[in-house]
């Protein structure tokens, strides 16, 4: 059985997990059993699939790598594979020092692994997966690429130009899922907002939600990494009108400054960000907005850094999260600009920006005491059911925790619960 187990091991973001799960079907298809993630791999073969966004990143990739390449060296392992974004980026350095891996794929060219394991691909699998979420959400990705040149950002050197999936397949997809138990889907993309210009000459993002709202069994759709120059606002008419399109919005923002947001080639303005949030809180009451913010990028100066203090204090984001700028090669900000602001310094400003949202994320939790919400059960933890709002995605954002007492819940349903207390980020709720 050790010969046909597959272990897969994911590092990285949703986008990659997606990847996994679709040559999990595959490799499953053939004949092999297939584990995602285990703590104790248990097969000869083992497939790492990379992470090259960030030196963090980086760095748990390659150890990963190191780790796999050790158990081969003790015999415990007989094949290693290695695939993702890291190994699309620095595939022929990666196979010269670390030859113990039998073979590197690059981000798309992991469909050869069926080959060179004697299988052969189906093509006809190929919108099917083998989920490694709880069977009630998925992650959807509906495009490859960006086409932004974002100063900081290696993505576009990894992945290359924006391609649009067809919305045929998306939908077909999206029907595929439903019929296999899911309700909730996390769109993804690198970039939402420029869905369809590939393909349709013109942003399509609004019309493929709408789509994906009136297919039958579709409960709740969240949108996330959307960009905010040229923001399709027809989105809004569809957040409103449609109850199954959650009122939020995963928008990165990364900075307010002008001065750093045009060393970062945003493309948009201090004031032109106001004005698209500001809109989207009077287009579609109640929403929930998430960004995430740089600290640290070259340039960034005291009066920088007190003015992003300033925007995270008067905007009050539902959920942020923050980073402190890593120079990766390849870049413009590494071509252009020199590095100049301390490691300490970048993290003395990260830990006080986190610090700020703390604060808020414990007030606008706790606002919501006494209100009643439709919650989905992901799993059951301990003493506690633990449950999402629709203002709540999977992985990176608060949960609501439910006294397991004597009623019994079943995991992926919805219910209505009562918030009854709150921390800094989650909330506590009894079914009503």
């Amino acid at each position: 059985m050790r010969r046909k187990t597959v272990d897969i091991i994911t590092l990285g973001c949703s986008k990659n997990l997606v990847d996994s799960e679709h040559l999990m079907r595959q490799l499953e298809d053939v004949g092999f059993a297939v584990t995602h993630d285990a703590e104790a791999p248990k097969g000869q073969i083992a497939v790492i699939n990379t992470c090259g966004f960030i030196g963090d990143a980086k760095q748990e990739s390659i150890d990963m790598i190191l780790e796999f390449a050790q158990a081969k060296e003790e015999g415990d392992l007989e094949k290693l594979y290695v695939m993702g974004c890291l190994s699309e980026r620095y595939l022929k350095e990666l196979a010269v020092e670390i030859p113990q891996v039998d073979k590197f794929y690059g981000k798309f060219n992991w469909k050869e692994l069926l080959h060179d394991l004697g299988k052969t691909y189906r093509e006809e699998l190929h919108i099917e997966r083998t989920l490694t979420t709880p069977k009630h959400f998925a992650y959807l990705k509906i495009s490859e690429g960006c086409d932004r040149k974002c100063s900081y950002c290696a993505i576009p050197i990894i992945t290359g130009r924006h391609v649009s999936r067809p919305m045929e397949e998306i939908l077909d997809e999206v029907k595929y899922l439903v019929a296999r138990g899911v309700k909730e889907f996390q769109v993804i993309a690198q970039e939402l907002t420029y869905y369809g210009v590939d393909l349709y000459k013109k942003q399509m993002l609004p019309e493929l939600i709408e789509q994906i709202a009136t297919v039958p069994g579709v409960e709740w759709i969240r949108l996330h990494y959307a960009y905010p120059a040229h923001f399709p606002t027809e989105l809004f008419r569809v957040m409103r009108e449609h109850d199954n399109v959650c009122k939020y919005m995963d928008i990165a923002l990364q900075h307010i400054s002008d001065n750093i947001l045009q060393r970062m080639r945003r493309h948009v303005t201090k004031a032109e960000t106001y004005g698209l949030i500001e809109r989207f809180r009077k287009e579609v009451p109640g929403i929930h907005l998430r960004t995430t913010l740089m600290v640290g990028h070259p340039g960034e100066t005291e009066a920088d850094f007190e003015e992003l203090k300033d925007f995270v204090r008067e905007i009050r984001f539902d959920r942020m999260g923050a980073f402190a700028y890593s120079e990766e090669e390849g870049t413009y900000a590494a071509a252009q600009y020199e590095d100049t602001i301390p490691q300490e310094v970048k993290q003395a400003r990260l830990d006080e920006l986190m610090s700020i949202q703390q604060t808020i994320s414990g007030e606008l939790s706790a606002a919501k005491v006494g209100r009643k919400m439709k919650v989905i059960i992901d799993r059951l933890e301990g003493d506690y059911y633990i449950g999402r709002t629709e203002f709540d995605s999977p992985e990176v954002d608060p949960e609501v925790l439910i006294e397991r007492g004597e009623s019994k819940l079943n995991i992926g349903n919805f219910y209505q619960v009562e918030i009854v207390n709150s921390d800094d980020f989650d909330l506590y709720g009894r079914i009503i």
